[in-house]
């Protein structure tokens, strides 16, 4: 059984949060997290493609494919709402 994404990424987990804080820290980890796995699944592409249309991959991994560039977008979406709050927070006088 593999173990926890906070162990498995440690050091990455680490280095963004320390950079970025907490919250978007995980975020931009998550982010590459998703992006390796769309790496491995356009890999896995290449052998399982579509009966209808060789030149495609299989209708399931389309599914996938779509799934994670879905979360991606909302991700990116969050992380930058973050950046923005926290840009205007900085910018307000002090009281």
């Amino acid at each position: 059984m593999a173990e926890s994404i906070f162990w498995d990424r440690k050091e990455e987990l680490e280095k963004y949060e320390f950079m970025m804080g907490t919250e978007r820290g995980r975020l931009a980890v998550t982010m590459d997290v998703l992006t390796d796995s769309l790496a491995l699944i356009g890999q896995h592409g290449v052998y399982c493609t579509s009966n209808r249309n060789p030149a495609v991959p299989a209708l399931d991994l389309q599914a996938v494919l779509a799934g994670i560039n879905g979360a991606k977008e909302l991700i990116s979406s969050v992380m930058e709402e973050m950046r923005k709050k926290r840009d205007a927070e900085l910018q307000q006088p002090p009281v």
